[in-house]
């Protein structure tokens, strides 16, 4: 979602007290789109993030140091040259549009104390951060230059006179009821009332636009002509509270996650909660600012992890394709070999009717002594051969079958397992949640040979940056119905730690029977052999999630102690053998998976 223009002003009204007076200490550039400027005051120092990037324009405090690049940009010398050691004066917010100015006080090349203003344009594609001398209202330098080449309206290039952003032509707040209808009304009815909102009206996002709908008890898609007086007279009540009292408004910061897979990647942010997101995982801050510097860390790093997600999908993925190939021209081999094994009969055959066979003969036809009716079995001879050399020559071709067997089986369980072994990758790619957990995937595949020696120095300083954090990642710990705790591997690596070095010998151990998934333990005292009945049905069902089988009927899941477990010299991370165990079959209803995951534990390192 973008920072819309009634969140803006009431962010602006958050920060304005808390950066009016603050110096200007130093400016980086971390981002190509994207400004620093790390502030002092009495007592703090604050660092102010601008960010004129197409999809997450913005600006608000933070804590996060992004690394800078050897040689600051041309854009980053031009502030510091400005703006290093100014003082900040004020912060204003161009009437309702998303267009914020800075005002720096400081000291210019001649001595004299001077103003300039650094302008924040939020606007999609099209935004940008400029930097103007107010006295002749002349651009200093932008962020993103651009001529008449890219725009009819202005330039952006030092120099030019700055020009603001062409207007929209919107009304502005109307504040009577009667006056507002009539400009509502105004438009055409086929319009839906969402539509109407945004297009009329000077402040109003499409999302603000559906929440005001929302509010007056409309549907969503509600066309104008549809609504009576009643309708529009709750429309401009949220209408009115929304933007002619929202300088009484007092903020109730929330950020809203997704639901499903991507619990972890936030859906919006607001500044009081809205009813559209009401069903979504919410967060309150204290602050506005902290809502929006979470939506866009998170976001951010989220984003980032799917980037490396489909870097890792694509490695196994191109291995298990390769595999595949293999497997199929083994399994080939095999079923044309398999057939070959049948020379075998008619050699013998040929060998017990010696007597019967003459030079030049193109078959002969014998009794199948092997057969209890003693049918008759035509065999083709080489009319070129003896009768001998005839069997000789089944006898042969049957020992090349038996000996294509012999050396392709071992080829093809072997593909079969690595075939396993990626699909169990796939998974916990899939089911990573952090940069924790992707790293160990990361080095997983470095240790079995996936990743090319070339690929590792692409990797070198993001291992050196793990190794650093001596962070490893943590098994998912869960509680069941009668509140024992449950433990669900997040990847190989971790399952290995899990099953061999943290659980007892005597806890039991779970995984869905000849499909790729979690390890699942349940620890027990030494006095219990087995759980109870509801914490053994709510761990086979989180084997189930955390499985391929995830959203299947009647899934099998083997269970055993610990002490049954075996690990095969030369395995995989993730690999196991086990003999004694028992086994369930379970449709996991949706209601106690929900249940089970609203239980998770927090992660303590």
């Amino acid at each position: 979602m973008a920072l819309d223009s009634i969140t803006l002003y009431h962010l602006l009204k958050e920060l304005t007290p808390v950066l009016v007076g603050t110096r200007i200490d130093k400016i980086q550039q971390p981002e190509k789109e994207e400004v620093h400027l790390l502030l002092r005051s009495p007592g703090k120092n604050l660092r102010l993030l601008l960010n004129a990037g197409s999809t997450s324009a913005r600006l608000h405090l933070t804590e996060q140091n992004k690394k800078n690049p050897v040689s600051p940009p041309m854009f980053c010398m031009i502030l510091r040259k400005h703006l290093e050691g100014g003082k900040i004066i004020g912060i204003s917010q161009f009437g309702l549009e998303r267009i914020i100015t800075l005002t720096v006080q400081n000291y210019n090349e001649r001595g004299d104390l001077q103003d300039y203003q650094l302008i924040l344009e939020v606007m999609g594609k099209h935004s940008n951060l400029i930097l103007v001398d107010p006295q002749t209202n002349i651009i200093l330098d932008g962020i993103r230059r651009y001529s008449h080449l890219l725009s009819r309206h202005r330039e952006v290039l030092p120099g030019r006179l700055y020009i603001s952003p062409p207007s929209q032509h919107k009304a502005e707040a109307v504040s009577d009821e009667q006056k507002w209808m009539s400009v509502i009304l105004g438009y055409p009815l086929d319009r839906k009332v969402c539509d109407v909102l945004v297009n009329l009206f000077d402040g109003i996002s499409p999302e603000l636009a559906k929440e005001l709908v929302l509010r007056a008890c409309l549907e969503l898609d509600v066309l104008l002509d549809n609504c009576g007086q009643i309708d529009l007279s709750r429309l401009f009540q949220a209408y009115s509270f929304f933007l002619l009292a929202k300088q009484d408004t007092a903020a109730d910061p929330c950020v809203y996650y997704q639901s499903g897979r991507d619990k972890n990647m936030p859906a919006a942010f607001t500044f009081i909660p809205y009813v559209q997101y009401e069903g979504l995982k919410l967060q309150k801050t204290s602050y506005l600012n902290d809502a929006v510097d979470l939506y866009y860390t998170q976001r951010m790093t989220s984003q980032k992890n799917e980037a490396k997600k489909g870097s890792l999908r694509k490695v196994v993925q191109d291995h298990f394709v390769h595999i595949s190939k293999k497997d199929v021209i083994y399994c080939d081999t095999i079923a044309k070999a398999q057939k070959g094994l049948e020379y075998q009969k008619l050699g013998e055959l040929l060998t017990a009717n010696l007597y019967t066979l003459a030079s030049g003969m193109k078959e002969v036809t014998v009794e199948d002594y092997t057969d209890p009716d003693y049918k008759s079995v035509t065999i083709a001879l080489d009319p070129n051969l003896t009768g001998i050399n005839n069997a000789q020559r089944y006898y042969k071709i049957y020992n090349k079958a038996k000996s294509t067997i012999k050396k392709t089986t071992p080829l093809q369980e072997t593909a079969q397992e690595e075939m396993n072994y990626l699909q169990t990758l796939a998974l916990s790619i899939d089911q990573a949640e952090d940069d924790i957990e992707l790293n160990e995937i990361y080095q997983e595949l470095i240790d079995q040979g996936y990743i090319k020696k070339q690929d590792r120095h692409q990797m070198k300083k993001k291992q050196a940056a793990g190794r650093e954090q001596n962070s490893i990642s943590q098994p998912h710990v869960y509680l069941s119905k009668n509140g024992k705790t449950i433990l669900v591997g997040r990847n190989n690596k971790q399952n290995d730690r899990m099953t061999w070095r943290e659980a007892k010998p005597g806890d039991l151990w779970l995984h869905v029977k000849n499909i790729p998934g979690s390890h699942v333990i349940v620890p027990l005292s030494e006095e219990e052999e087995f759980p109870d009945d509801n914490t053994l049905l709510d761990a086979a069902a989180l084997a189930i999630y955390f499985s391929q089988a995830r959203g299947s009927s009647h899934v099998p899941v083997d269970y055993t102690h610990v002490r049954q477990i075996k690990k095969p010299r030369g395995a995989k991370p993730g690999m196991v053998v086990y003999e004694q165990n028992w086994s369930l079959l379970l449709t996991p209803e949706q209601d106690a998976i929900e249940r089970l995951l609203a239980t998770e534990q927090p992660i303590t390192l």
